[in-house]
């Protein structure tokens, strides 16, 4: 619709400099017509909302163009363009005015080019085409406002569908995990209680076999060790239980959210506490980036330096402020959970983000836990 604006715009120009000598009014035409064009290029700028500014702008425009018809007809007909900017500016019955304004112009400036002679189609033509325009237009604005509409309840039948499946998925582990710690640690618990509570009975009559239940109960607290040990490393990260290690972790949560994925420094081994916490991190913060941040792309960095390892996490998105995120503001709790994670280790987690201008998310880990000086 823009190109055809300005190509309507630039055939009309042309069309008066060929057909008129040039006179006083021609300089007006042309200075007009530049005008017009440098007004319509304002037009993406100000966005399609009915705001003051955009309204102002279209007043402007509709003026211009008036005040063309009315020097040169041949000008009419960029009043096309202009319908839809106004039915996609202006509430319906405000756009409806314009149209018919513009549509009066239109047939004011076939008149005055058919000089005076009588065509019914110099009356009828312009209001069909404006009428047609009009139609197109709110079919096409129905057929918008459906689709979205669809896509709106796709989208939250999605997310109500992911949490279902969340909260499943959630009740199912609790419910293993009890079975477990019920079958294994409560079960050798209570029996190491029943042991050491018959070996004190039996102390002082019978010390050989207090020392046997003592030993028994010693065996049976080094196996719950071992399943609380298990315990544990079923509760990590899925791609650290792997085995590959932070950076093929790492590498592979890139490769599934599209994001790069890079290593600056020597790699030293990382307790398992340090790599769950940098995973956990990324995690979040991916999941920040493809939910709130409108990104195009995003990147990973791990870093070792002498001291401490950095996890650095940067997109191209809408960016936010992060003073109202520290505030409790809108951004929910992943921020403060990634916080968390990197405080219980010593670390710090920062955030360097401006509205417009993308996020970079800095997770700092000590490599060694600092040495206390002693008096």
């Amino acid at each position: 619709m823009h190109v055809a604006f300005f190509l309507l715009l630039g055939a009309s120009l042309v069309r008066f400099l060929i057909r008129h000598e040039w006179e006083d009014r021609g300089l007006w035409i042309v200075a007009l017509s530049v005008a017009l064009a440098a007004l319509y290029l304002l037009g993406p700028v100000l966005g399609t909302r009915a705001t003051p500014g955009r309204i102002a702008w279209l007043c402007t425009v509709v003026a211009v163009w008036v005040v063309l018809v009315v020097l040169a007809p041949s000008f009419a007909w960029c009043a096309v363009p202009l319908f839809y900017t106004g039915l996609r500016t202006l509430p319906a019955r405000a756009a409806l005015v314009l149209v018919t304004l513009l549509t009066a112009f239109v047939v004011f400036a076939q008149v005055q080019l058919s000089h005076g002679g009588w065509d019914p189609n110099l009356i009828v033509a312009p209001p069909a085409v404006a009428a047609i325009a009009t139609g197109v237009f709110v079919h096409a604005d129905r057929q918008a406002a459906r689709q979205r509409a669809l896509i709106d309840d796709l989208i939250r039948t999605r997310r109500e569908l992911a949490a279902i499946e969340r909260r499943e998925g959630t009740l199912a582990e609790r419910q293993r995990l009890s079975m477990e710690i019920h079958d294994t640690l409560a079960q050798g618990l209570s029996s190491q209680q029943m042991l050491l509570q018959a070996a004190d009975r039996t102390w002082d009559g019978d010390p050989a076999t207090a020392r046997r239940h003592v030993r028994t109960a010693e065996s049976i607290a080094e196996r719950n060790l071992a399943e609380a040990r298990r315990f544990v490393h079923d509760l990590a990260p899925a791609d650290l239980a792997e085995g590959g290690g932070l950076e093929q972790a790492l590498r592979g949560l890139a490769e599934r959210e599209s994001a790069a994925f890079r290593v600056d420094g020597t790699p030293v081994p990382l307790p398992d506490r340090a790599q769950s916490a940098l995973l956990r991190i990324a995690q979040g913060a991916l999941a920040n980036i493809r939910e709130h941040a409108g990104a195009t792309s995003a990147a990973l960095t791990l870093t070792y330096l002498d001291d401490q390892v950095v996890l650095d996490v940067a997109d191209d998105g809408s960016g936010f402020d992060p003073s109202a995120a520290r505030d409790g503001g809108v951004r929910g709790h992943g921020l403060p959970a990634m916080r968390v994670r990197a405080r219980q280790l010593g670390g710090t987690l920062t955030v360097e983000s401006t509205p417009g201008e993308g996020t970079v998310l800095s997770a700092a880990i000590p490599l060694a836990p600092p040495v206390e000086a002693r008096p």
